[in-house]
């Protein structure tokens, strides 16, 4: 009994020590990681493979095409897939390979479409982000510059072929800005990804790209009608949201991944780190509701496959963090008396100078920080509700539900004696006209 006893203490310790330490000390091996880099025709059959395995969770989406033609498709992983969003579940995106030559996010997206499908039902974690986010993981926005690039090019090469599109426009350029607002410019894939932005209610995101290891976040140009710092009005959150990608990769966090730069804590404003125009994550802060930021992987911006396992291992728990990060903050309804949705409607949070909008079914999310706010909600049409000392608590799992009604404008005395001259005037007129075809 005792010899019992005591082996079943050491197992029990054994397992205890397993399960405490982080998921990259103990070993385990996803079978798909095959270490080596998909071309783009495989990349589409292991999309739609996902999709067919997957019905209920998985489905594909053509975004548009490329320069060259190629699909750019994006993999929806939710439950229900296929059906009307469930009301107030929120919309999250990655997309990776803007620049065709920086390869790794692509790879970690066609792991992590194979993770989430092949582990939900299996992980109770897993399992919550599916069942409450709607998912879309977009392994390529540059299909031509990704087929033009080589393997173990650590550099993009003369002309930047590879990191450019087929035309040799650099993507991450193309972007309508604050002080440039035209949409008539674009090349087909920046088109395609603006569309696909303004049409959908995404809440967080975040793109991928090669050449340093760190998170980058808004703004990456400064504004000189904006932001003299190059600071959004929700810096510290956009400083959260990288943290917390930054903070579950060790080798990001450290900040010395490459030689050349430091990065303390592994995070960065891009503007401070070096200035651009026509960027992707200021035009999703700038034109719509979407948070993103900027996540560059690797010192080499193609390197050699034999990497990816452990590129996976240091951004796994990064990937999954930051998607949970789409629920912190506040969501709800905006409706009028009768409960009807008001689109359009505008949230302001006191002290913020930048608002969200509601959806065509009255929804909005608004990212936040713990603390306690002031919320204005508005629409033409409808007097303005403000709800004050709203608590947002240090849960990124469950945001607080905070729903408005709005009451509709009622006409005053001035506009309705207006209304009633206007209407006097056109009968009188009416009469007149009616006396001039009698005689």
């Amino acid at each position: 009994m005792y010899s019992f006893l005591l082996k079943y203490c050491v197992i029990t310790c054994l397992t205890m020590t397993t399960w405490a330490k982080p998921i990259r000390e103990v070993g385990l091996h996803d079978d798909f990681l095959d270490e080596r880099y998909y071309n783009t025709t495989e990349i589409e059959h292991l999309l739609y493979a996902i999709e067919k395995q997957h019905p209920t969770l998985a489905r594909v989406h053509e975004i548009g095409q490329s320069s060259m033609g190629r699909n750019i498709l994006a993999i929806e992983i939710t439950t229900n897939v296929g059906h009307s969003r469930r009301i107030l579940k929120p919309m999250f995106k990655y997309i990776a390979n803007m620049h065709g030559d920086e390869t790794v996010g692509l790879q970690l997206l066609l792991y992590l479409a194979q993770y989430l499908t092949l582990n939900y039902g299996r992980d109770d974690r897993i399992s919550r982000i599916v069942d409450s986010t709607d998912i879309y993981l977009m392994p390529t926005l540059n299909p031509d510059g990704y087929f033009a690039s080589n393997e173990g090019d650590c550099l993009s090469e003369k002309n930047y072929v590879g990191r450019n599109n087929a035309k040799g426009i650099d993507l991450n350029r193309n972007f309508p800005q604050i002080d440039k607002k035209s949409f008539d410019m674009q090349q087909p894939e920046t088109r395609a990804v603006i569309d696909w932005i303004l049409n959908n209610p995404f809440v967080l995101s975040a793109n991928f790209h090669g050449g340093a290891v760190v998170a980058s976040y808004p703004f990456d140009k400064y504004y000189k009608s904006y932001s003299q710092e190059g600071k959004t009005p929700d810096d510290a959150l956009f400083r959260h949201l990288s943290m917390k990608y930054a903070s579950k990769n060790p080798k990001m966090a450290n900040g010395s991944a490459c030689q050349e730069e430091h990065f303390i804590n592994g995070i960065t404003n891009g503007a401070e780190w070096y200035e651009l125009e026509g960027g992707m994550q200021d035009f999703n802060y700038i034109y719509s509701n979407c948070f993103e930021i900027t996540i560059e992987l690797t010192c080499c911006k193609f390197p050699p496959s034999s990497v990816l396992t452990k590129e996976w291992e240091y951004n796994r728990e990064s990937l999954l963090t930051y998607i949970e990060s789409v629920h912190m903050g506040i969501k709800g309804l905006v409706q009028d008396e009768n409960n009807n949705p008001i689109p359009g409607a505008v949230i302001h949070i006191l002290g913020i100078n930048h608002t969200v909008k509601t959806t065509s079914r009255g929804e909005y999310w608004r990212l936040l920080l713990p603390g306690t706010y002031s919320i204005s909600v508005s629409a033409p049409g409808y007097n303005t509700s403000v709800r004050e000392n709203v608590i947002v608590k240090n849960n990124t799992l469950r945001p607080v539900i905070v729903n408005f009604i709005l009451n509709t404008l009622k006409p005053s005395s001035a506009q309705k004696y207006k209304t009633s001259m206007v209407f006097c005037l056109w009968i009188l007129v009416l009469h007149v006209s009616l006396i001039n075809c009698v005689f």
